[in-house]
């Protein structure tokens, strides 16, 4: 059975949390002096951010239920023009995940593809996303989805 794709709701908010809080947990193990450090309440955190952006106008957050279960997710916004980082307006996708036990039958993609085309109708005239270093299958599941490669982030910490 397929995964319905659908706009996230306020029941949602906890399994968004606990999708939330596995990324968090990823990225620092990709690069602890990178990322935050999941605390021990980051699943009631992001479930917290999480629901601060669900009736914002400018952002989107859609999720995969398969048999009742939020299996994945994707949280994306539009962005103004930024001098900061020397682009016009965009939109931007902030997260997207998918249960590991789920990944490989084109979820993530079609969490991606309703998040770009949400954005797309609300006057994006272009998607952007950042993806982690250690993270190759992303990066290959953005190559295929159309993205390329823009900017490169380096990180120096404070030295002694």
């Amino acid at each position: 059975m397929d995964p319905i794709i659908r706009l996230a709701e306020e029941r949602d908010l906890p399994s968004l949390g606990r999708l939330g809080a596995q990324l968090v947990r990823a990225h620092h193990g990709f690069d602890r002096a990178r990322f935050m450090a999941p605390h021990p309440d980051v699943e009631e955190g992001y479930a917290w951010f999480l629901g601060t952006q669900l009736e914002e106008a400018d952002v989107v957050i859609y999720v995969a239920e398969l048999d009742g279960e939020v299996i994945g997710y994707a949280y994306a916004g539009l962005e103004p023009m930024s001098w900061k980082e020397l682009r016009d307006p965009a939109g931007f996708i902030h997260d997207l995940l998918v249960e590991p036990p789920h990944r490989g039958r084109g979820i993530a993609t079609r969490l991606l593809e309703a998040a770009a085309a949400w954005l797309e109708e609300h006057g994006a005239p272009r998607v952007m996303l950042w993806t982690a270093e250690e993270n190759p299958a992303a990066q290959r599941l953005f190559q295929r989805a159309g993205f390329r490669r823009t900017m490169i982030e380096m990180t120096r910490e404070r030295r002694s």
